[in-house]
């Protein structure tokens, strides 16, 4: 026993924000599944310093570096075998809780994030490829993200929505998976094994809010900083109970329907100042989902506590809020800020991913020459 299994019966599963295929290969992911981990999310980035910095795909890229497919394939190629096998790894943990967790999450292309159809091609596209049923397809909460969710939903995907910020993105999100379901079941279609969670950003927010207060000097303005992305998240629970509850949610419940679990994302502590478990211990309750990088994980391992908190000072998260916007600083502003910059960012690891692979193809061919 350990204490991520102490936390699950608190209603709160750990997933590994990481992945590799020496994470997997050598046994390190299932020694974290014995340990408690219930699933693993990916990105571009942590691909692209996978790819980057390890020579464990080269004998792959060799073999694909012989045939006339672009490195965008190539890309493709290397995700769906990490992915594949770590969905395998974490089979049985899918089996044992009956599809409630075990999901190994694989990311749409960030350069279709405002391509609505385009995300949906993708995204069967990686659903068909992959072939597992414990995948999550990440799709961003942008504009054209969400009627994309609501079609992936409808069609009995299982979805991650990421780069979740703002609470009126995360309603919308909820909406979206309600509405999905509607639809599906209207079409006669089971919809008790579609799951999905809503990926809110935490840190992330922490970090351009406290530069924002810094910048205006005063006491009570550098009281603030640290408590906004709690707050944010809090309240967002908040909104989660609300949607989903009621006689409209009861109906899909009835036949089978999981709720859509809030996911703590982006959860180590970017200011050293901060405790280094203060996106995790703050937010512990129910039928929520915190995916946490190696450093966290050990940290939880090492001295975390299984205290539920999230619904914990709501009327305070509602307060500091408030204190932050009379102090001048616009959250509506920092929130799409934020979602734009995601958004930026993991193109940029795409594109950097892209370029390493270039530079390993250029190398197989020269040393084949």
């Amino acid at each position: 026993m350990t204490i991520l299994h102490e936390l699950r019966r608190q209603g709160q599963s750990i997933w590994y924000d990481y992945i590799s295929r020496d994470y997997i290969t050598s046994g390190a992911m299932a020694r974290h599944v014995e340990q408690g981990v219930l699933g693993m999310t990916s990105n571009p980035t942590i691909f692209e310093r996978a790819v980057a910095t390890s020579n464990s795909y080269d004998a792959q890229i060799a073999a694909l570096g012989t045939e006339a497919i672009g490195t965008p394939e190539v890309a493709r190629a290397i995700f769906v075998e990490d992915v594949r096998a770590a969905c395998d790894v974490m089979l049985p943990t899918f089996q044992g809780c009956e599809g409630g967790d075990g999901f190994i999450s694989l990311e749409v292309s960030p350069t279709l994030a405002a391509d609505t159809a385009g995300t949906i091609d993708e995204a069967h596209a990686l659903w068909r490829t992959v072939d597992r049923p414990n995948l999550m397809i990440k799709i961003p909460a942008t504009r054209e993200g969400i009627p994309a969710i609501r079609q992936a939903i409808v069609d009995g995907l299982n979805v991650n929505v990421t780069l979740i910020f703002s609470r009126e993105q995360y309603r919308q999100v909820a909406l979206a998976y309600i509405e999905g379901l509607e639809e599906r079941q209207r079409r006669g279609n089971a919809i008790d094994r579609v799951a999905s969670v809503a990926s809110v950003f935490i840190s992330r927010i922490d970090s351009m809010i406290d530069a924002r207060l810094t910048s205006i000097e005063t006491h009570a303005a550098l009281e603030l900083r640290g408590r906004a992305a709690v707050a944010n998240a809090k309240l967002i629970y908040q909104d989660f109970l609300r949607l989903f509850s009621g006689e409209r949610w009861e109906k899909l419940a009835a036949a089978g329907a999981q709720v859509q679990r809030p996911l703590w994302a982006s959860t180590s502590t970017k200011n050293p100042d901060y405790p280094d478990l203060l996106y995790v211990t703050s937010l512990i309750g129910p039928n929520t989902v915190n995916t946490v990088p190696p450093e966290t994980l050990e940290a939880i391992l090492d001295h975390g506590e299984a205290v539920p908190a999230v619904t914990e000072g709501v009327e305070e998260a509602e307060h500091v809020l408030a204190a932050i916007h009379a102090h001048g600083v616009d959250l509506d502003d920092v929130m799409r800020t934020l979602l734009n910059e995601g958004v930026g960012k993991f193109a940029d690891s795409f594109a950097a991913l892209f370029a390493a692979l270039d530079a390993k193809r250029a190398g197989v061919g020269s040393s084949m020459a």
